[in-house]
């Protein structure tokens, strides 16, 4: 079995990944928004499309990296799927060729790199594949410690007669890293869903693209461009390469 920062580790949940309702559109306006003049755009994580499909259905022309061949198995499936140039590997490695009007990571997923390190490299390799004046866009969530006790959670996040999901946490905050495991109870037996999240401060992610020679150029809230303040539990932010 993979480990849970392996490229390859969500295998596991490709089958089941579009279950959850998601609504990509606000996301698509903004990020076809910043390409109205065309151009190559990249999709680190690409998964199974969520974002890349409607995106390329505007007109825009969509490459992806992902380290799950399942996921990306149920990207062809897809219709225009198999239209999408898709490689696979480590997105903190960016083994493509540019140059790319744009770069996108969406899902908080530049957190699930295994440590500062390699969030790191894939700023500097996302970097080196922009033009001048080309921009990384990317969506993470703010951690808030208040959640934990003594670096701990538990909770119940779904209960019925016929079953429990429920969520357990560990908080490392030497290594700003939160180790998930949301288990299921039903008469189905018992199912595990373990994740590890290495998440960063905007303040974090700013020096790290500075250290790749980027610029926070845009920072909001949320993909309506609402004001992002100390209230905010998310962000969508917008770097740029000069």
């Amino acid at each position: 079995m993979t480990g849970l920062n392996d490229p390859a580790f969500f295998d596991r949940y490709a089958n089941e990944y579009d279950e959850n309702d998601y609504e990509p559109t606000p996301t698509v306006d903004f990020l076809a928004g910043l390409v109205p003049e065309g151009g190559r755009v990249l999709e680190l994580a690409i998964g199974t499309g969520r974002v890349a499909l409607p995106l390329a259905a505007r007109g825009v022309s969509v490459e992806g990296i992902d380290g799950s061949p399942a996921m990306v198995e149920q990207l062809r499936a897809k219709p225009g799927g198999r239209d999408i140039p898709v490689t696979i590997g480590d997105m903190a490695d960016v083994s493509v060729d540019g140059p790319f009007r744009l770069a996108y990571l969406v899902f908080n997923t530049l957190f699930n790199l295994p440590d500062q390190a390699r969030q790191v490299d894939c700023f500097r390799n996302v970097a080196q594949v922009l033009e001048p004046g080309g921009r990384f866009v990317i969506e993470c969530f703010i951690q808030d410690l208040t959640e934990f006790d003594r670096h701990q959670r538990v909770a119940t996040r779904a209960l019925s007669e016929d079953a429990v999901n429920m969520e357990f946490l560990r908080h490392d905050p030497v290594e700003q890293a939160v180790t998930y495991q949301r288990v299921t109870f039903d008469e189905q037996g018992t199912t595990l869903r373990p994740l590890r999240l290495r998440y960063c401060w905007p303040s974090e992610l700013d020096l790290m693209a500075r250290l790749a020679g980027m610029r926070l150029s845009e920072r909001w809230t949320d993909w309506d461009r609402s004001t992002f303040d100390a209230s905010s539990r998310k962000h969508v932010s917008v770097y740029e390469k000069p």
